[in-house]
């Protein structure tokens, strides 16, 4: 498909990526929920179930943690790749509640890859006994992914084989309930890059969809208070089984302030009762944990560090209404370390844990955002906001999300999206 647009004419994108730009729970739930309705196919790249996306439709909440966020779309189909690691007991409750809520959840609009790694009880444990080091969600994820690096792991077309599962874990006391588990969840399997491919081929509108953010990536985030997975572009190839080539577009998304869970560096943390009030407001409680968010403001220098090594082509923020009744807002615009003004982010700690954030002030607005449709409804001083961070970023804003609903998305430049 074409548009016209500024005196030329720009080829639509068919197949685009969701990326997180922060430290996760930055809405892109949300966001891949809005999209979800003009696609084929949404794919779920990475993580487990340590990722919590919650989506608002009809004014019902539902909270997903491995399935892919389209499945509340009908006539989709929607893949869990190989890059992630699945908990059997964890997705079978998940797809139990989907179905109780009257959402269609089987093998015609679901599928797992036979490669991914199979979350057990004993990663659960080790994860419990060292994770609280780093603040982890004690999922199990990273002791899954660490077996899958060491080449112990267990691959799902292997649990679901009773003959292979049955001689590598007959003596565990979780054998008889996980080969339960195995047998219910083997219909699901198929080998997914194959059908990745096939729907490329047919030219299919193929979303990928990631978990976490950009600063939790294990090669470039925050380490080591990072997750166990490549969250980064990098992961779509790695954890789907596809080519760079195939993703036409990337979406970052950007929370209109900064928020992280755990241990690590934080740079605009707010410990006041503004960080409270922004906390409360934002209803910034982990999905999967339930744990209060740390909250701070918007940190360009790492909306930036995430446009570059992700290649964005565009950014989607997020809960900009949160902001509504502040008299002033701040953008961290530098870091001052040792004296020195640092432009660029870095994930050295050392610099991270010791610098001071560098502010730019703008006035705020009172107005409640929630029902507004249009761009040129919102405040002015939203706008300049809004047009802010599309410089500081450099990267153009294409969506702006004002509330959980799906009708509370403004669309700013279709060319990027599915239309």
């Amino acid at each position: 498909m074409f548009i016209y647009h500024s005196n030329i004419f720009i080829t639509m994108p068919k197949n685009i990526a969701i990326i997180g730009m922060q430290w996760g729970d930055e809405g892109k739930g949300k966001v891949v929920d809005f999209l979800a309705e003009n696609v084929d196919v949404i794919a779920r790249f990475n993580g487990g179930n340590n990722a919590g996306h919650t989506i608002v439709a009809g004014g019902k909440k539902t909270i997903l943690h491995h399935i892919p966020s389209g499945i509340l779309h009908k006539n989709k189909l929607n893949i869990i790749g190989n890059g992630v690691v699945i908990d059997p007991k964890v997705i079978l409750e998940e797809i139990d509640t989907l179905k109780k809520a009257g959402v269609e959840v089987s093998p015609k609009n679901l599928l797992i890859s036979e490669n991914a790694h199979v979350i057990l009880p004993t990663h659960i444990e080790e994860d419990k006994k060292t994770g609280g080091k780093i603040g982890t969600t004690s999922r199990g994820i990273g002791p899954a992914y660490a077996d899958k690096a060491a080449r112990r792991g267990l691959r799902f077309c292997q649990f679901s084989d009773k003959k292979i599962f049955s001689e590598k874990f007959f003596r565990e006391n979780f054998f008889k309930e996980y080969l339960e588990y195995a047998q219910k969840l083997a219909p699901f399997m198929a080998d997914t890059p194959l059908i990745i491919s096939n729907n490329l081929d047919k030219s299919k509108k193929i979303l990928f969809e990631g978990a976490q953010g950009a600063l939790l990536d294990i090669d470039h985030g925050t380490y080591p208070y990072v997750t166990s997975s490549n969250t980064t572009i990098g992961g779509v190839c790695t954890g789907l089984g596809i080519g760079p080539k195939k993703i036409q577009s990337s979406i970052g998304i950007l929370k209109a302030y900064t928020t992280r869970v755990g241990e690590g560096p934080f740079p605009t943390e707010l410990k006041d009762e503004l960080g409270e009030i922004i906390r409360m407001k934002g209803h910034e409680f982990g999905s999967t944990t339930g744990r209060p968010r740390r909250v701070g403001w918007l940190d360009v220098l790492i909306a930036r560090y995430s446009a570059r090594i992700n290649g964005l082509d565009s950014i989607a923020v997020t809960k900009l209404d949160v902001l509504s009744g502040l008299k002033k807002i701040k953008i961290c615009v530098a870091y001052n370390h040792n004296g020195k003004k640092i432009d660029d982010f870095t994930t050295k700690l050392d610099v991270l844990e010791n610098c001071e954030p560098v502010y730019e002030e703008m006035d705020g607005w009172d107005e409640d955002l929630a029902k507004m449709t249009k761009y040129e409804q919102l405040p002015s001083n939203a706008r300049k906001y809004i047009k802010r961070i599309e410089e500081l970023a450099k990267a153009p804003i294409s969506i702006i999300s004002i509330g959980p609903g799906r009708e509370q998305t403004i669309v700013l430049r279709k060319e990027f999206l599915f239309y």
